[in-house]
C-alpha cells in the first residue's frame, strides 16, 4: 500500500481501528428529542453538577429560591461528568440562527477522556439535535466541524451515522498543515474510505483499569508536538496490518486472527509510542492474552482496554472481572447503524 505523501501519515497509524473500535463497539447514542413546546427565547439550561458539595448545597438551594425573579428552573445532576453539552448547544445555537428552546437532559454517558471518544458523540449528538428539530440539514461532517471535533480523525463522526467498521484517509496537509489532536485542529473530519458491518456473531469486551489520570488536552497536544510524524516505515507497517491482515480477517470472520491483528497492532505506530510513554497498562493486557483473550489493544490513549470474544473464550469476562473489578468490565456488541432520534 503505497502512503500518499500529500497527506498526514499520523492518521494512518491511529484513525482506521485503534481509536474506532471502542467507539464502534460501545455503540451511538440511542437519543431522545426533548424540545420545550413553548415559543421562548433561546434559553439552554446548564445542569450543575453536585460533587464533593454537601455542606454548601443547603445555602445554594435557598439562595436561589429566596430571589424575588420568579421565572427559574433548578436543574441539578449528580453525575459528575465532564461533557460539553451546553458549550456545543450554545455554539449551534449561535451559528445556525436557532430561536427554540432546548432543554438537555443526558440520561446516560460513557466517562469522557476515556478513549471511548464521548467528547465526539455528544457534541455531534447536540448538534443534530438542535438542526433537526429547526429543519435544518447538515452532514455530520458539517456539524463536526461547527462544533470542532474530528480533527484527527473521521472515525467518530462517519460511526456516529453508519456505525460498524470504519476506515478513513487521514487529512490533506492543506486542510491540517500540522500534528494536533481533535481537541486542538480546526480541520473537518477525515474522508471516509470504507465501511464494513462487524460480525454480530462476535462479543466485545470493554475493561477499564483504575488510573489517577489520563491523558487530554494539552497533555495529548504535547505528545502529537513532540513525537510526530512517526517514521514512515512504522505507518507503513499499521497499514499492511490494516489492509491485508484486520481487514480480510473482518470479511471472513476469522475471530482467532482478528484477534492477533489487534495485538499486533499494539507494538507498531502510534500504539507502539503510547505504550512507551505509558507502560502501566501493558500487565494487565497480558494478563487477559494469559487468560484466553484472542487479542488486546488499548483504545486512544486509554484508559479502556478492548478485545473480542465468542463462546470458545467467553471466560475471558470473568477474568477481566477479576483483573480491573466488575464495575469496570462491560460486554456489549457492535453497532452496525448510526445515530437514532426518538420523538
Amino acid at each position: 500500500m503505497h502512503i500518499m505523501e500529500g497527506y498526514l501519515p499520523l492518521t494512518w497509524c491511529i484513525v482506521w481501528f485503534v481509536i474506532s473500535f471502542a467507539i464502534v463497539a460501545f455503540g451511538i447514542y440511542q437519543i431522545k428529542k426533548i424540545v420545550d413546546e413553548k415559543e421562548i427565547p433561546v434559553r439552554v439550561l446548564k445542569q450543575g453538577n453536585i460533587i464533593n458539595i454537601e455542606k454548601h448545597l443547603k445555602k445554594s438551594i435557598d439562595s436561589i429560591i429566596n430571589q424575588t425573579y420568579s421565572n427559574w428552573q433548578l436543574i441539578m445532576c449528580d453525575d459528575g461528568s465532564a461533557d460539553n453539552t451546553y458549550s456545543v448547544a450554545e455554539k449551534i445555537a449561535e451559528l445556525c440562527d436557532i430561536e427554540s428552546g432546548f432543554h438537555f437532559k443526558v440520561l446516560e454517558a460513557y466517562p469522557a477522556h476515556s478513549g471511548l471518544g464521548s467528547g465526539t458523540q455528544i457534541s455531534v449528538c447536540t448538534a443534530h439535535l438542535m438542526t433537526e428539530t429547526a429543519g435544518l440539514k447538515y452532514s455530520s461532517r458539517d456539524l463536526s466541524a461547527m462544533v470542532g471535533r474530528g480533527g484527527t480523525s473521521g472515525i467518530g463522526t462517519f460511526a456516529h451515522d453508519l456505525g460498524g467498521f470504519i476506515v478513513d484517509g487521514g487529512h490533506s496537509l492543506e486542510e491540517k498543515p500540522g500534528f494536533l489532536p481533535s481537541s486542538a485542529s480546526k480541520a473537518k473530519p477525515a474522508t471516509l474510505i470504507a465501511r464494513y458491518e462487524f460480525p454480530e456473531e462476535w462479543d466485545i469486551l470493554l475493561a477499564m483499569p483504575e488510573v489517577e489520570e489520563t491523558m487530554h488536552d494539552q497533555q495529548e497536544v504535547n505528545v502529537f508536538q513532540t513525537y510526530c510524524p512517526l517514521p514512515k516505515t512504522e505507518v507503513e507497517q499499521v497499514s499492511h496490518l490494516i489492509l491485508m491482515n484486520l481487514l480480510p480477517f473482518l470479511l471472513e470472520k476469522d475471530i482467532v486472527n482478528f484477534g492477533w491483528a489487534i495485538k499486533e497492532l499494539q507494538k507498531v505506530g502510534f500504539n507502539k509510542l503510547e505504550h512507551s510513554l505509558d507502560s502501566h497498562y501493558l500487565p494487565t493486557m497480558q494478563a487477559l492474552d494469559d487468560a484466553g483473550a484472542y487479542g488486546t489493544g488499548i483504545s486512544s490513549f486509554g484508559p479502556t482496554l478492548y478485545t473480542v470474544f465468542d463462546e470458545n473464550n467467553k471466560d475471558i469476562v470473568k477474568a477481566a472481572e477479576e483483573l480491573v473489578g466488575k464495575d469496570r468490565v462491560k460486554v456489549t456488541k457492535a453497532q452496525n447503524h448510526g445515530y437514532v432520534i426518538e420523538k
